[in-house]
């Protein structure tokens, strides 16, 4: 505040000055009783979701619980994964289910409507564009992408063609943030809470 010459009320300067407004630190005494419970984790949650496959029959792989990076690109890399997989049967054998979880990232540079979800799922069609036979999910554990009431959205082979169809522009749409839009004109959004 001093190095830009803010002028703070006197009793904002005081808090700041006296060290009152720092964050809880460990050993501070009004940690005393607190406890933490870990209830669910991503690796907990895709461990869940495999079982359900796997008693359905399904081959499932976890790939990570620990992805991270911007969703447009780590779409890219899914797609070339996925291609991989379909064309190759490497590094497993089609079909399958492949998992993973983490915390992507958008860098929004457009005005429409999306989340880190339909983000990666928008970038991981268009990568795909070609390859009829691979279907995806993406979604939200807490039920949320984002600032929409959408926990992610559903990639069928013919996504891409559909949304064409609609006079709607994929590209165009991912560049603009508008994975949203785009996913919910399809009807395609997984909407796991109150309509």
């Amino acid at each position: 505040m001093r190095r830009y010459g803010v002028d703070l009320p006197q009793a904002a300067r005081e808090l700041l000055e006296s060290g009152r407004g720092e964050s809880v630190k460990p050993g501070d005494p009004r940690l005393a009783r607190a406890r933490a419970l870990t209830v669910a984790t991503p690796q907990m949650a895709l461990e869940a979701a495999a079982a359900v496959a796997r008693d359905a029959g399904i081959a499932v792989h976890i790939l990570s619980d620990a992805i991270e990076g911007e969703a447009k690109d780590v779409g890219k890399v899914f797609a070339g994964i996925a291609h991989q997989v379909a064309e190759r049967n490497q590094p497993v054998a089609a079909p399958c289910v492949l998992l993973s979880g983490g915390e992507t990232t958008v860098t929004v540079r457009g005005s429409g409507r999306g989340g880190r979800n339909v983000e990666y799922l928008l970038s991981l069609a268009i990568a795909l564009e070609g390859h009829g036979r691979i279907h995806a999910l993406a979604g939200d554990t807490d039920g949320v992408d984002g600032q929409e009431e959408i926990a992610g959205a559903y990639l069928s082979p013919d996504s891409l063609e559909r949304a064409r169809g609609l006079g709607l522009k994929p590209k165009d749409m991912l560049d603009n943030n508008d994975a949203h839009r785009f996913f919910s004109a399809l009807h395609d959004s997984v909407i796991t809470g109150p309509p």
